[in-house]
């Protein structure tokens, strides 16, 4: 029987006593010390030098001194919601984000250069684009594609993760002409006169996927792609890598089906699971899950079980979020709901019921109601003050839904980076209320204790852009989204994007800040988030990542 192995290098052997110009504990009342004394993976003092001197002669230690200077410490961020996988997948793929094309003829280029290198016959997968982003304002079109391949799949993903376009010979192999029906829970898109554009998006991208990957059958969309169990490790390998990078040591994997989890045992099994995750079934699994019984936390400190993951809508900026009366930018389109609402509410009592926390993308507010009702109707059945029921994204709430949140204790966990990187498409997508997209202010204001993660790979794992974003709501493009009241301060930045990420992941009392016995989880970093201009937040650099009280990560 496979046993889940701890990760063989998380006890620190050495004791340390760190020292710096500011390490920010992001403790209940916000403590800033200058030293740090570690032993055995776990924090054992924190304060000035002397007081951790002390409390290393009283505990019979003598520390090896690690003086990193003028550099500031913060807690290791947490990603509380990210697709590690799919991540390690896409950095395979050809990079078409904004930062390496503008416009459809620069990702025809560089799709076309990646073709030439590719052994004959071989897939030609992209990502990253977002129309909006783009000088022509449109997808690109399946002719447009024609151009990079005519004998070989070509996939462009949207930086959504939601869809994206394909080329005439994926249609063509895969029997799909002007007259195939829609399958359920996606589209395959048309132009006026009822020809293929070559965009698709959710269920069918079962064409790419397979039948049996993730899809609407499976309570979500389809959009990971298989690739042999050593490529998979292979992948998730360099994501760890990434996240790392960041000053990231924990994720939450907001979407596991049997493979993510088979990679996760295999990656602990080989000791080479160095970030901490936790992860979140999707909820075709609830079933399974309480059948084993599987109704509270089991692992070890490195990788845990935490939840159900649900879908109740698609995305914002794939334009696949529920608006039932049509897109301001397209009125033919309205997005969808994964569940009839009595279904959804089923699965959120049985999963309730059995003390297990759920955590459901949800973007519109169609789609939020549909959750917040579910989740006080689990909860006048079975009260519970902490069963913290996650909504993932939580785009667009309204005021009235956030103050229900509020009594509920439901937790938003948020990615500013969505509208650093297209905000300025949602108000074009929905109109004048995208602007309130992401109301990180408003949470604040109603007492909602708010999460900020990435979403690898829809946006990069970079805690210090997404804390930037939260502090200004300026865009990629320099645009301003929202009112003053929708921005947070840097502190209750870093602190969603520290401890509060532990809280959503129901383990604050390990992680998230920086406390005696705590795990020695920090990131090093070149200032200090909390005293540069906010504008300049994402400029200060990332020197090194620990993970229990042992260096993972050094910048060269």
């Amino acid at each position: 029987m496979r046993k889940l192995a701890p990760f063989d290098r998380s006890a620190q052997q050495t004791p340390r006593l760190l020292t710096a110009r500011a390490i920010h504990t992001v403790d209940a009342i916000g403590r800033t010390a200058t030293a740090m004394l570690t032993d055995r993976g776990r924090i054992v003092a924190v304060g000035t030098v002397a007081e951790c001197r002390d409390a290393a002669r009283a505990a019979g230690i003598d520390p090896e001194v690690v003086d990193l200077g003028d550099a500031v410490v913060v807690p290791g961020f947490v990603d509380a919601h990210a697709h590690p996988l799919m991540y390690g997948q896409l950095m395979t793929w050809v990079d078409c984000g904004p930062e390496k094309a503008g416009s459809i003829p620069e990702i025809v280029a560089l799709l076309k250069a990646a073709a030439a290198e590719l052994p004959e016959g071989r897939p030609v997968r992209g990502y990253g684009y977002e129309h909006r982003n783009l000088a022509e304002q449109r997808h690109p079109t399946r002719f447009e594609l024609d151009e990079v391949a005519t004998d070989r799949e070509v996939y462009l993903m949207n930086a959504s993760g939601h869809g994206g376009v394909v080329n005439s010979y994926t249609f063509t192999l895969n029997g799909v002409d002007r007259d195939t029906p829609n399958p359920e829970g996606g589209e395959i898109f048309r132009d006026a006169g009822g020809e293929l554009t070559g965009e698709i998006s959710d269920a069918a991208c079962n064409m790419l996927t397979g039948v049996h990957g993730v899809k609407i059958g499976h309570h979500g969309p389809n959009f990971h792609l298989a690739d042999e169990p050593e490529e998979h490790l292979r992948q998730l390998d360099a994501a760890t890598q990434r996240f790392l990078a960041g000053g990231v040591t924990t994720i939450g994997d907001a979407q596991v089906s049997r493979r993510e989890f088979d990679m996760y045992l295999r990656l602990a099994e080989a000791g080479r699971l160095e970030l901490r995750v936790s992860m979140y079934l999707l909820s075709h699994l609830l079933d399974e899950a309480l059948e084993m019984g599987l109704v509270g936390q089991f692992g070890n400190a490195h990788l845990s079980f935490a939840g159900i993951k649900l879908y109740a809508d698609g995305t914002l900026g794939g334009w696949t979020a529920y608006f039932p009366d049509g897109y301001v930018g397209d009125p033919c389109r309205t997005g969808q709901l994964y569940h009839e609402p009595a279904e959804y509410t089923e699965l959120i009592r049985r999963a309730h019921a059995a003390g297990l926390q759920t955590a459901t993308h949800a973007q519109s507010p169609t789609a939020i109601e549909m959750v917040v009702s579910a989740i006080e109707a689990a909860l006048a059945e079975r009260p519970d003050d902490d069963a913290r029921h996650r909504i993932e994204h939580c785009g667009l709430p309204t005021p009235e839904q956030i103050r229900r949140m509020a009594v509920s204790g439901i937790r938003p966990v948020n990615q500013t980076q969505h509208y650093f990187n297209w905000g300025e498409g949602v108000e074009q997508a929905i109109g004048t209320p995208g602007e309130r997209f992401n109301p990180l202010g408003e949470f604040a204001a109603a007492g909602v204790p708010f999460t900020i993660s990435s979403d690898a790979p829809v946006a990069e794992p970079i805690p210090l852009e997404a804390i930037q974003t939260a502090v200004t709501r300026v865009t990629r493009r320099g645009r301003r989204l929202g009112p003053d009241g929708l921005r947070v301060s840097a502190d209750a930045a870093l602190r969603a994007h520290t401890f509060e990420g532990a809280v959503s992941l129901g383990r604050e009392d390990d992680l998230g800040s920086l406390e005696a016995g705590k795990y020695a989880d920090f990131a090093v970093l070149s200032g200090d988030p909390l005293a540069v201009d906010a504008a300049t937040i994402s400029q200060l650099a990332v020197l090194e990542t620990w993970v229990g009280g042992e260096r993972r990560y050094a910048a060269t």
